[in-house]
């Protein structure tokens, strides 16, 4: 989707509007649905660390200004098993899954475009991004500079009387009032739409590298960490025109797989002693020179600290491995920082904005041979999620999601 100021306006005239309740009245005979909806829908709500129960709750009625979705996938991110495991932001009980997608079925007689502008319809797919209900300052800014962090998604909100407010369900009910933005992608397979949340991250991640002005066609480009995230930074930067990109990680398989996304060389750091001899293989992918630009996609704090080593005198690095507080690193201020003038950015989670060049990313990368959708690995049906962010946490797979329907391809259906 290709964004100009027009649009953007309009993303912030509709969102304000939504949340102040001045959105433009369409037809009468509000809600719109499509065939037989039931009357109950099961949510897979986190009880209990590591344990969800899926229970079942009212529909509740379609206002004005709101959406009810037929959930048909939904990827499990790292942060649902942060979630599972340790409930790091206290949301237990929660029903989780923020990288989903699925089909309108009823629709509000107000709600007549997403928030690009473009027209919605029951039948249409959908995806969701930001609420913005619980900032009160959000008139103040640009709402395609902030990012998700001043604001709440689907899935990692407290439970309340609605329940289905995460995408780990069969339905998921999208409230006018909390300030919804979310996006008509019809024209996009199921696969692809479910990588939409993540890769948006990651397009967030490369904007912010490129603020440094180092970021370029013939840049050496570092990225440790090659799970989800990091496969995803990669096929990014391929899809930039950046040509020569080294993936570092201690999993063959991964290494060998981020070649199929536009790696040109990989280091397994399992092989080498110490961060010198470290260092000097990434540098030798390079022909003996050190990366102008690294990307942090790890949580790992031991892994900040190395990734310093990796970069040149003037370069740059991006870190987004950090969605959560892992713990401290230990730097050097003057050898890594001062002295070799590195350009540092952080980056976490995306903007409105970021969305929209997502799909333009995803379209790009389908059409230079990028297999993007190879990354989700294995699909479970809800009433198996306790088993599959189990299989998840145990790296048996790379992206495992939560399905509806079962999902084509290369994807291991359980």
């Amino acid at each position: 989707m290709e964004m100009n100021s027009a649009n953007i306006e309009e993303i912030v005239k509709q969102v304000l509007a939504g949340m102040s309740g001045t959105s433009a009245a369409a037809p009468a005979s509000a809600p719109v649905s499509a065939g037989q909806v039931p009357k109950t829908a099961h949510v897979a709500m986190l009880t209990a660390l590591g344990h969800y129960d899926v229970k079942e709750f009212p529909i509740p009625e379609v206002g004005d200004d709101d959406i009810l979705v037929r959930v048909e996938g939904t990827g499990i991110c790292g942060t649902d098993q942060h979630e599972f495991k340790k409930d790091p932001f206290g949301l237990i009980p929660v029903a989780l899954g923020h990288e989903g997608t699925g089909e309108i079925v009823k629709l509000g007689k107000n709600v007549t475009k997403d928030s690009a502008g473009k027209p919605v319809k029951v039948g249409d797919k959908v995806v969701t991004c930001m609420m913005f209900q619980d900032d009160p300052d959000i008139t103040m800014f640009d709402l395609n500079k902030k990012n998700v962090g001043a604001a709440d998604v689907y899935g990692l909100i407290p439970d309340d009387e609605t329940h289905l407010n995460g995408w780990f369900s069969d339905y998921i009910f999208l409230k006018g009032s909390r300030g919804t933005t979310f996006f008509n992608v019809s024209d996009m397979d199921l696969k692809s739409r479910i990588i939409i949340e993540p890769a948006a991250v990651l397009v967030h991640a490369v904007e912010r590298a490129k603020t440094t002005g180092i970021l370029r066609f013939n840049s050496r480009v570092v990225v440790q960490g090659v799970g989800p995230i990091g496969l995803l930074c990669v096929a990014v930067l391929r899809t930039m025109g950046i040509e020569n990109i080294t993936t570092v990680d201690g999993n063959d398989a991964r290494l060998e797989f981020s070649k199929k996304f536009g790696a040109t060389h990989t280091v397994n750091f399992m092989q080498y002693k110490g961060i010198d001899n470290l260092a000097k293989a990434v540098a030798d992918t390079f022909d003996g020179h050190l990366a102008d630009f690294a990307f942090q996609c790890t949580g790992s704090p031991v892994a900040h600290s190395n990734i310093y080593h990796f970069v040149r005198n003037g370069g740059g690095l991006c870190e987004l491995g950090f969605f959560i507080n892992n713990g401290d690193a230990t730097i050097n201020p003057h050898f890594d920082l001062c002295s070799k003038e590195i350009n540092l950015v952080g980056s976490w989670v995306y903007t409105l904005r970021d969305y929209a060049t997502t799909f333009d990313f995803l379209k790009r990368a389908k059409e230079i041979g990028i297999p993007v959708t190879d990354l989700i690995t294995d699909a479970f049906p809800l009433d198996k999620i306790n088993e599959a962010h189990e299989f998840a946490l145990a790296q048996k797979g790379l992206k495992v999601a939560v399905t509806n329907v079962p999902l084509d391809g290369n994807t291991n259906n359980h």
